[in-house]
């Protein structure tokens, strides 16, 4: 997951759509995000309070690096805090499990898709904090996810790429199912 030392980066909402967007989350990607606002503030916060309180009381803490590093680590861990809670404040939790349009891509669908060159690519669109390119996972707000929402199997689009504009076709739409 990504973080940020500028907290105040999601006050407009996900780029490139309008302002008060929620940010869509799957329930595993909300509860990544939930675990690792537990493990900052009751796991990896009070540790480093403690370093810092040993040293500052010995002394001059112009030079004493433990002193120094402490304190950083603390902004770095409280920045990483409130904007956990202001993107879990703003989430919008989608199952994809429960998708009942599934011959078409929503969030959640994990897609095929065939380029020029006959290879195919299988993503997954999930939230903004879920998102590893190399695991095929994309955030919905991406060129990729955004030429692929709406379209069914079989159409084809034209996605626009660092090497210029690119047509791909949808091979296949999976949804996760529940199991009995």
């Amino acid at each position: 997951m990504s973080g940020t030392d500028d907290d105040d980066d999601d006050d407009e909402g996900p780029p490139g759509v309008p302002p008060g967007t929620p940010f869509y989350m799957t329930p595993d990607g909300y509860a990544a995000l939930q675990a690792e606002l537990h493990e900052l503030w009751h796991g990896e916060r009070p540790k480093v309070t403690e370093i810092v309180s040993w040293a500052a009381a010995l002394g001059d803490r112009s030079e004493n690096a433990d002193y120094q590093y402490g304190k950083r680590r603390l902004r770095q861990i409280d920045s990483r805090v409130r904007f956990i809670r202001r993107r879990l404040s703003r989430s919008e939790v989608v199952d994809p499990h429960d998708q009942k349009r599934r011959d078409q891509i929503f969030f959640g669908a994990t897609v095929t898709y065939a380029r020029e060159d006959d290879s195919e690519t299988t993503v997954t669109i999930v939230g903004m904090e879920e998102a590893v390119a190399e695991l095929g996972r994309i955030s919905w707000v991406s060129p990729v996810a955004r030429a692929l929402l709406g379209k069914r199997q079989g159409d084809v689009m034209k996605l626009r790429t660092p090497s210029g504009v690119e047509e791909i076709e949808v091979v296949k739409i999976f949804y996760p199912v529940r199991e009995a």
